[in-house]
């Protein structure tokens, strides 16, 4: 036997026998249990990083132990693959998307299988292939039919230069992500999804997933943000050119009614529009406010400006009392009514507002109770009782808003209302690289959807980027097109859709996938809801949301049965890396730098290096590694074992060269005892008694995906292996062993299997079964004291009574040199713990 494991080649060999044995189909075994064990799938950037091999490694680990316990394992992979950095690609190198995307594909497909993964290759899809955004488009059909789709004119963020719409994230200071120009604020024509229908459902649905982080949910309540409070009209007071009556307002803390100071309605509020245009400096105003602010998020932190516009705010609760009325750039017209009243005590945004423009400021809430609280530096937002507040002084928060909204029901001024943070889906994107929208517009027919016949609908590939704006725009037939109705000239819909709606579905494509249909409802529901679905924890909100909100759609159409898509989630930690920079601040990775003494030096020049922070590893700070070269050097085993043994998955992953070569020396270590392994007769009890606890727990840690944990009980076993004496038990033990790290270091194990002659693949073996009588200890050891101070230790057996137990520490050699003549005073026991000998 060769004296050192070679990953070179039994990596490429074993991945070739799993392809050609099609190890990993998951219609395999249909008579087994159904396992569907999903990680987010991958935008094709060109090259996988150390993050996706941690997050892929853990799904892997769990796809291999399932199907051997027994179950008919989903474990697929596919490509995220529209998107506007394909976009930029396209303008930066000259390069058509799809090319681009698809040369990305293959480049990371052969890397991810260099690694041997578990995927059901048979199953992959890329969401730019017409064969999955066709049947997305028929998708969308059914819900615009079912009245779930819809197309309103709305605020974008536009830039001037590139032309197109830009995400809230997509917005730095104010200016495009990549133009720099500063950003306007437009309506268009937009298409939404009507997720807001299904509110109530989504946020009542977060208690259903009890395998979810706690922090998750919590992020989507919030955002979800169900608010209960009063919603209520100030009236304008008489005599003003106002052009309206009344500015309604909604407030979940109608307890601070009495503390408010001004009324504030956003640039767009039809209020200010019918000002701005008598009021040039009011409109200019109005313009800086949609340049300025494009989320409710962003807004927070920014500068608060203000123009008075005059009016006054009659108060509900006190004819005499008017309030100024202003335009500020921090309320938007998306959000609530568009309108609020200002309470600079109590809310931090009001508080800056206030103190701005030199208005009130009156506490109405205080946390001692006394009205005469002196206001503080900041607004103060925790709980307390009301003051300087009339009818409501003394109560404490809740009861004042209930005697508010009641006294606002009953004198007609105001009512109890309802509201929610989220906001209808809007999923129009002005860009190319997309998922057409399948609708026609017809001049006489108006908004026509595309017959089902003739989906899908195809980008075409003869698109050019050298000017800036969407190419399906400028494209010189495309968007030309019969109206199917009336068989006119008609032009399509040349907006694409927001890359979430490719995520928020492609979970059963992977379950189902016919060619005639976007999935067969009997076939996606014998594997759906994912059983264990892993991502990063970015994904909490957004995608995670709308692929709730998704399956729910359908199911509200009768497309499918299932309601949550995901029963269990997690939510693995980030790989991080020390991080190294030149005294010019610019960044070195880790090939540019060495140890030189206590300091770091550059390797080209000797020049100092400056140690940074440790970080998540990224491009831009230069401070990550290649899983290709890691692979190269120590095989695809020793990166999935440091993956998975360093730190619990939920944290993150320090990488360390220390890390990665204490797993080449494991596989080695492992090795050598399979090469050792004979056939001596006997029993270990010792051993077979740990064999079947490491068994057990094993199997236990990596369904709770606690793989450290699992990692540090085979290292536990490995040790006792070595130690043993030759039996039939170590043997055995042997065997079980490579059957345990299989799941963790696949290629590693075939190999070993292979040699101990194990029948088949490894892969097609079952999890070894443990025997519950040997999880039971039947010896324990037992602290021997002499006055409070151990002095001893014995085994025993378990439960031995106490006279039993006093007569074994008494005749114990060490215990006897200790009391010498001394009388025995006392002795102490405590079955199955300690005994304790008084002088």
């Amino acid at each position: 036997m060769a004296d050192r494991f070679n990953p070179h080649i039994a990596d490429a060999r074993w991945q070739k026998e799993w392809e050609a044995q099609q190890s990993f189909r998951a219609d395999r075994h249909p008579d087994r249990p159904k396992s569907y064990v999903l990680e987010m799938f991958p935008y094709p950037s060109g090259r996988i990083h150390i993050g996706h091999v941690r997050n892929y490694t853990m799904g892997d680990v769990l796809a291999r132990y399932k199907a051997m316990t027994g179950h008919a394992v989903l474990h697929p992979m596919g490509w995220d693959a529209f998107g506007m950095p394909a976009e930029n690609a396209a303008m930066e190198k000259k390069v058509h998307p799809g090319t681009w995307t698809r040369a990305n594909i293959e480049h990371m497909k052969a890397q991810l299988k260099r690694i041997g993964f578990a995927f059901d290759w048979s199953r992959e899809l890329a969401t730019c292939e017409p064969d999955y955004y066709g049947h997305e488009q028929a998708l969308f059909l059914d819900l615009y039919d079912a009245g779930l789709v819809y197309r309103k004119e709305s605020a974008v963020n536009w830039d001037p230069v590139d032309m197109t719409v830009l995400a809230n994230e997509q917005v730095i200071d104010g200016k495009g992500w990549r133009s720099g120009a500063p950003v306007e604020r437009r309506k268009l024509s937009q298409w939404f999804l009507k997720i807001t229908d299904f509110a109530e459902e989504l946020l009542d649905g977060l208690g259903d997933l009890k395998d979810w982080p706690d922090k998750v949910r919590l992020m989507q309540s919030n955002w979800i943000g169900k608010s209960q409070g009063l919603r209520f009209s100030f009236e304008l007071a008489s005599g003003a050119d106002a052009p309206a009556s009344s500015i309604e307002v909604f407030s979940t803390r109608p307890d601070t009614i009495f503390g408010a100071s001004f009324v504030a309605v956003a640039a767009d509020h039809p209020i200010a529009l019918a000002l701005a245009e008598k009021d040039a400096d009011l409109a200019a105003f109005a313009d800086d406010c949609r340049r300025s602010g494009t989320s409710a998020a962003e807004l927070e932190t920014a500068e608060k400006k203000g123009y008075d516009t005059g009016l006054k705010a009659v108060h509900p609760l006190d004819p005499e009392w008017e309030l100024p009325v202003y335009v500020a750039n921090f309320v938007l017209m998306d959000y609530g009514t568009g309108a609020v009243f200002g309470v600079p005590a109590h809310d931090q945004r009001d508080f800056e507002f206030a103190s701005k423009y030199g208005l009130p400021i009156n506490r109405v809430v205080s946390a001692t109770g006394h009205a005469d609280e002196p206001v503080g530096d900041e607004a103060f937002t925790g709980e307390g009782t009301i003051v300087n507040s009339r009818f409501l002084d003394g109560m404490e928060i809740e009861a004042a808003k209930t005697a508010v909204i009641e006294r606002a029901e009953a004198e007609g001024w105001g009512e109890a209302t309802t509201t929610w943070r989220l906001r209808d889906w809007g999923v129009s994107r002005q860009r190319y690289w997309g998922t057409p929208i399948p609708i026609i517009h017809c001049d006489d027919c108006s908004v026509v959807p595309v017959p089902k016949d003739q989906l899908p609908v195809v980008l075409p590939e003869d698109v050019d980027f050298e000017t800036p704006g969407n190419p399906l725009d400028r494209h010189a037939t495309w968007s030309k097109v019969v109206c199917p109705k009336c068989g006119k000239l008609a032009r399509r819909e040349t907006d694409t859709l927001d890359t979430f709606v490719d995520s928020s579905w492609y979970f059963i494509r992977f379950a189902s996938q016919p060619g005639d249909q976007p999935f067969d409802k009997a076939e996606a529901e014998s594997w759906l809801p994912v059983g264990q679905y892993i991502g990063g924890v970015e994904h909490a909100i957004l995608h995670l949301l709308y692929a709730r909100f998704w399956t729910r759609a359908l199911k509200s159409i009768g497309k499918i049965d299932v309601a949550e898509p995901f029963e269990s989630l997690f939510t693995q930690g980030m790989v991080t890396h020390q991080t190294w920079s030149a005294g010019d601040g610019s960044w070195l990775s880790p090939d540019e730098v060495k140890k030189d003494g206590a300091d770091w030096v550059r390797i080209s020049d000797g020049s100092p290096a400056i140690a940074g922070r440790v970080e998540k590893m990224s491009k831009s700070k230069k401070n990550v590694v290649d899983p290709d070269a890691i692979v190269d050097q120590y095989g695809a085993d020793a990166v999935r074992w440091f993956m998975l043994s360093d730190s619990p998955p939920e944290r993150d992953l320090l990488w360390s060269d220390a890390g990665i070569e204490g797993a080449w020396r494991f596989a080695q270590r492992v090795w050598r005892l399979v090469g050792s392994s004979d056939d001596s007769q006997g029993e270990d009890k010792a051993l077979l008694r740990k064999l079947h606890q490491t068994i057990a727990g094993v199997g236990e840690d990596i369904e709770a995906l606690s793989f450290n944990k699992a990692v540090a009980k085979i290292y536990e076993l490995t040790n006792a292996v070595e130690k043993a004496d030759a039996s039939a038990t170590r043997a055995e033990a042997i065997r079980t062993l490579v059957l345990l790290v299989s799941p963790m270091a696949p290629h590693l194990a075939e190999t070993c299997w292979e040699r101990l002659g194990g029948e088949g693949l490894i892969a097609d073996a079952p999890w070894p079964e443990h025997d519950a009588a040997l999880l039971v200890e039947d010896e324990v050891t037992v602290a021997i004291q002499v006055k409070g101070k151990l002095r001893d230790t014995l085994t025993v057996p378990k439960g031995m009574d106490k006279a039993a137990l006093e007569e074994a520490a008494l005749a114990s050699d060490k215990i006897r040199r200790t009391i010498g003549d001394a009388d025995i005073r006392k002795v102490i026991v405590v079955p199955d713990r300690l005994v304790n000998i008084v002088i």
